[in-house]
C-alpha cells in the first residue's frame, strides 16, 4: 500500500451535501489505515477548531468519512485535509464531484431553534473546503423587487419564535459609524414570511462618504437603535457558497431633496453571504 511519504497525487474527495446538513465525503487516494479527515477552521487557534473524522476503507484505494449533521460546526470556512497522525502528515484535499443538489431551494423546519448549512466548495488554489453557517435565529432573504428609488425584500424567519414582538423593524446600519441606523417598518407574518421596503434617499443623507455600506437587520422595535443584537438579513439556503460575485441586483440613481450630489445604491451579498446595500456618490 502506498505510503504519504511516497504519494505523489494529493488525496481527491467527491463530496455529498444533504438537506439537513450531514456532508459525505468519498476519499480517492487515501485509504491507508488509521488515516482521517481533518477540518480546519480558517483563522481559528482552539481545539474547537479543529474537526477529525475517521476514514474508513471502501476498497479500491478509496476510503468514506461522514460529517453527520448532528455535530456542530462553528461558523466559517473549514479547510480539508487527511492526515495520518500529527499536523506534519497532513495533505490538503483536491475537490472531486460535489453532488449539492439537496440544497437547492432547501426550506428547513421553520419551527427549528436553528439552521446550520454546510456546502464543500473549491477554494480560489483549487483545494477543497466546507462553507458552514450556524445561525440561530435566521432570517432568509428572497425575492427583491425595485420601484421608484426603494428596494422591497420578501423573506422567512427561521427559529425567531416571537422574539421580534410586534413593530419589527428592518434596522439598516452604516458600516464603520455605531450611530448612524436608519429604520422602517418590517411586516412579520404568522407563518414566518416577513417584507419590508427600504427607501435608498435616507441612506445618502447627512454624509460625503464616496461609498458607504449598509448592513441589514431585524430588530424589535423597542429596542434602542443600533443596540439590539437583531438578526442578520442573509441568503445561505441553498447551494451557493459564494454569492457576492453571482447574483447582481440593478444600479439605480438615488434622487430626492436630500441626495445633494450624483448618487447610486444597490443592495448586494457581502462574502458571508448576507445581505447589504451600497451607496456610491461621484466627487
Amino acid at each position: 500500500m502506498t505510503s504519504t511519504s511516497t504519494r505523489t497525487e494529493p488525496p481527491r474527495a467527491d463530496c455529498i451535501a444533504d438537506s439537513a446538513g450531514g456532508v459525505t465525503f468519498d476519499i480517492v487516494g487515501d485509504a491507508s489505515p488509521g488515516a482521517v479527515l481533518v477540518l480546519r477552521r480558517r483563522g481559528g487557534k482552539t481545539a474547537a477548531d479543529v474537526m477529525r473524522l475517521p476514514l474508513t476503507p471502501t476498497g479500491d484505494d478509496r476510503s468514506r468519512a461522514v460529517l453527520p449533521s448532528t455535530v456542530e460546526l462553528a461558523e466559517g470556512r473549514w479547510d480539508a485535509f487527511t492526515a495520518h497522525g500529527d499536523e506534519t502528515g497532513e495533505q490538503r484535499i483536491e475537490p472531486g464531484v460535489r453532488d449539492l443538489r439537496s440544497l437547492v431551494d432547501r426550506a428547513p423546519d421553520s419551527g427549528r431553534a436553528r439552521v446550520a448549512v454546510r456546502i464543500p466548495y473549491p477554494t480560489a488554489d483549487g483545494k477543497l473546503a466546507v462553507r458552514s453557517w450556524l445561525r440561530a435565529p435566521h432570517a432568509e432573504a428572497g425575492t427583491i423587487t425595485f420601484a421608484q428609488g426603494a428596494m422591497t425584500l420578501e423573506g422567512r424567519l427561521y427559529g425567531a419564535g416571537t422574539g421580534l414582538g410586534e413593530g419589527a423593524v428592518l434596522e439598516a446600519r452604516l458600516r464603520g459609524a455605531k450611530k448612524d441606523v436608519h429604520r422602517v417598518p418590517v411586516t412579520v407574518r404568522v407563518d414566518g414570511t416577513f417584507t419590508f421596503t427600504l427607501a435608498y434617499e435616507p441612506l445618502a443623507e447627512g454624509r460625503g462618504d464616496e461609498q458607504r455600506l449598509w448592513d441589514l437587520w431585524l430588530c424589535p422595535a423597542e429596542a434602542e437603535p443600533g443596540q439590539a443584537a437583531g438578526i442578520r438579513v442573509g441568503r445561505i439556503l441553498d447551494d451557493v457558497w459564494d454569492k457576492k460575485g453571482v447574483f447582481r441586483y440593478p444600479v439605480r440613481p438615488v434622487e430626492g431633496p436630500r441626495v445633494t450630489r450624483p448618487t447610486t445604491a444597490y443592495p448586494y451579498f457581502t462574502v458571508d453571504n448576507d445581505l447589504s446595500v451600497r451607496l456610491d456618490t461621484l466627487k
